[in-house]
């Protein structure tokens, strides 16, 4: 049976089988048990590397943060989630260069990490906003129809937490909801390019 750590693009955690390509956390969310009992516990939200210099952990141990995992860095940024500065060190200094010339304040981490939270969350809900699709770069997620979309190219990628396995064409003018926070959204439209999983052929 999936645990219950696998995040969408919404920035819900669901208990789905997909491990993804990324892992993160946002502080300790479950009980000892294993099961979530809160949402976030921290403004930190990070995205990390499956491994890192041979470090072993064990999965949602108790009293230990929890384990998230994505299906790319361009769903953990959509659910509001940055570069972890230590495993992610390189990404994150130039997620940082990027942050002080895009966004105007200040690019330390506990900066960066309250904006984010103010961009990412509304009344404890998902913060999402209005925009024009043609002004949104390659990396941005959206949602349609309750989907979230990944922009690429000419093409618009439904996620799913084992890839992306539906396609359909971007609409040169359509008004959406972004998911992505908009001071990533800047990020990525002035050349932090996400990684992403394998696209359907």
């Amino acid at each position: 049976m999936a645990r219950q750590n696998r995040v969408t693009p919404f920035g819900n955690i669901v208990a789905l089988p997909g491990r993804g390509l990324v892992m993160g956390n946002r502080g300790i969310l479950h009980d000892d048990d294993g099961n979530i009992v809160r949402p976030w516990q921290v403004r930190r939200w990070l995205i990390c590397r499956l491994e890192f210099r041979g470090r072993r952990r064990t999965v949602m141990r108790p009293h230990s943060y929890t384990e998230l995992f994505f299906l790319d860095e361009a769903t953990a940024l959509s659910a509001g989630h940055r570069p972890c500065a230590e495993c992610r060190y390189a990404d994150y200094q130039r997620y940082r260069s990027l942050w002080e010339t895009c966004v105007g304040t200040p690019a330390n981490a506990d900066a960066i990490d309250s904006q984010l939270n103010a961009d990412r969350i509304a009344r404890r809900q998902k913060h999402t906003y209005r925009d024009d699709l043609s002004n949104l770069p390659d990396g941005a997620y959206i949602v349609l129809d309750g989907i979230a979309w990944l922009v690429w190219g000419t093409e618009l990628f439904a996620w799913s937490d084992c890839g992306y396995t539906k396609r359909r064409p971007r609409p040169s003018q359509l008004r959406v909801d972004v998911l992505t926070p908009r001071s990533t959204v800047a990020i990525i439209a002035a050349g932090y390019r996400p990684a992403i999983a394998p696209l359907s052929p």
